[in-house]
C-alpha cells in the first residue's frame, strides 16, 4: 500500500507548494532531534522529511496523485513494469527513446539525507566496567532555523531553472552517420534540481543547514571495551536542504590502568611478596574495582603462583555475571643483606641442608621417570 504523504504532512491533496513548505517547517520545528529527543519523534521527523521531499517534487507528486509511490519497486506496485515509476505515456516514451540508458531522467530533490558522524570518548577502566553517563560536545551540521532547511531568504521561494526549464538536465543533439544521437546531462546551473534559489538564506547560504556545537548526553553500558562503537540514531549531520540527519557513533577508547590489565571480562594484576612472606605465609591486601579485599597467602607459596578472585572482573556486556580477577604472585629475593641477616640465612640454610647446592639431573621429572619405566631402566 502506498504511503499517504499528504497525511504525513497534514495537508490537503490540493495544497499549494507554499502550504506544503509551511507545513514541513512547522513540523520540523516540533520534531527535529535537536528540539525533541524522543526516539518516536525522530522517526516521525524522517517520515515528514520524506513526505516533503516527495510532495515538493512535481514529478514525484504526480506519481502519488496517480496512486503510486515513488519509492516502490515494480514488484511492490503489483508487477507492472511501469507501476509507481512513470506518470504517463510521455514518461514511457522517454524510458524507451530518451535519457541515459532508458532510465527516467528528471529533477532530483534538493533534500538529501545527512552523513554519519564519529567522535571518540576516553574512559577509565571503572567507567568502562560499570557504565557511566557522559556529556559530549559535537560539532555537526544542524537544521537552519532561519529557513527551516529551505535555503531561501525570508519571503522568497525557489524558481524554475531557466537553463533546463525545471527538467534537471539539458539535452544535446549530434549528427552522426547513423543519424541523430540525443544525449542528456545534468544541468550545470541547478545541478539537476530543476530549481534555483535567487535569494539565498543569509544564515546558511542556501544549504538549509549550519554548523553548530552542541552537547549530548551519552549513556555508556557496563562492559564496553576499547574500540567498541555506540550508535546514537539521528544525532549525526543534517542533510543538504534540511534532509534527515545521519547517525552519531561514539567510539570507546579505554585508558591504561595503573594496576590492572584487561583481557575481555578478566582482569589481571601482579603482587610482589618478600621471600619470607612467601615461605611463612601472610595476609595480603589487594585492591579490586569493588574496593580492598584480604587474601590469605599459604606458607610455601612459590613464585608464579596465581590466585583467582571470582566475580571481581568486568561485567558481561549485555549479559549476566562478571569475569574474574587473577592475582599473579612474584616472590622477591633480597639483593642486599647486612651481616646479621646473612648470618641468620646461612644458619637457616645449614639447618635445612641447603648450605651446599645440589644439581638436579635434567629430565628427572615425572615424564622422564615414566619414559625410563618404558625403556626398562
Amino acid at each position: 500500500m502506498a504511503t499517504d504523504y499528504y497525511a504525513e504532512l497534514g495537508v490537503r491533496q490540493d495544497a499549494t507548494g507554499e502550504e506544503i513548505k509551511r507545513a514541513y517547517r512547522r513540523l520540523a520545528r516540533e520534531l527535529h532531534p535537536d528540539v525533541n529527543p524522543d526516539p518516536s519523534a525522530q522517526e516521525r521527523f524522517k517520515g515528514v522529511t520524506r513526505a516533503y521531499e516527495v510532495l515538493s517534487d512535481p514529478d514525484k507528486r504526480r506519481i502519488v496523485d496517480l496512486g503510486g509511490d515513488p519509492y516502490a519497486t515494480a514488484a511492490d506496485a503489483g508487477g507492472s513494469p511501469f507501476a509507481g515509476g512513470f506518470g504517463g505515456l510521455g514518461d514511457i516514451m522517454d524510458a524507451f527513446f530518451g535519457g541515459a540508458g532508458g532510465a527516467r531522467q528528471g529533477p532530483r530533490s534538493r533534500t538529501r539525507g545527512g552523513a554519519d558522524a564519529l567522535i571518540r570518548l576516553d574512559l577509565e577502566l571503572p567507567e568502562a566496567a560499570f557504565g557511566v553517563t557522559r556529556d559530549i560536545t559535537v560539532d555537526t551540521a544542524v537544521l537552519c532555523e532561519s529557513c527551516s532547511g529551505a535555503g531561501t531568504a525570508p519571503g522568497t521561494h525557489p524558481e524554475r531553472c531557466d537553463t533546463c526549464g525545471g527538467a534537471g538536465q539539458v539535452q544535446s543533439v549530434q549528427r552522426t552517420f547513423l543519424g541523430q544521437v540525443v544525449t542528456a546531462r545534468t544541468c550545470p546551473t541547478c545541478s539537476g534540481v530543476g530549481q534555483t534559489i535567487p535569494h539565498r538564506c543569509p544564515a546558511c547560504g542556501g544549504d538549509g543547514r549550519v554548523r553548530s556545537r552542541r552537547t549530548i548526553s551519552v549513556k555508556i553500558p557496563p562492559g564496553v571495551e576499547d574500540g567498541m562503537r555506540i550508535r546514537l540514531a539521528g544525532q549525526g549531520e543534517v542533510g543538504p536542504g534540511g534532509g534527515p540527519p545521519g547517525d552519531l557513533y561514539v567510539e570507546i577508547r579505554e585508558l591504561e590502568h595503573d594496576i590492572f590489565t584487561r583481557d575481555g571480562v578478566t582482569l589481571h594484576c601482579r603482587v610482589s611478596l618478600p621471600m619470607t612472606a612467601a615461605a611463612l605465609g601472610t595476609t595480603l591486601t589487594v585492591t579490586t574495582l569493588d574496593g580492598e579485599e584480604q587474601l590469605d597467602i599459604k606458607p610455601g607459596t612459590q613464585a608464579g603462583s596465581e590466585l583467582r578472585l571470582r566475580a571481581r572482573g568486568v561485567p558481561q556486556l549485555r549479559g549476566v555475571g562478571r569475569g574474574d580477577l587473577i592475582v599473579h604472585l612474584d616472590v622477591r629475593t633480597p639483593t642486599r643483606l647486612d651481616a646479621e641477616q646473612e648470618r641468620l640465612l646461612k644458619e637457616l640454610a645449614k639447618l635445612r641442608g641447603e648450605d651446599t647446592p645440589q644439581l638436579t639431573r635434567a629430565g628427572s621429572g615425572l615424564f622422564s621417570r615414566v619414559r625410563d619405566a618404558f625403556n626398562g631402566r
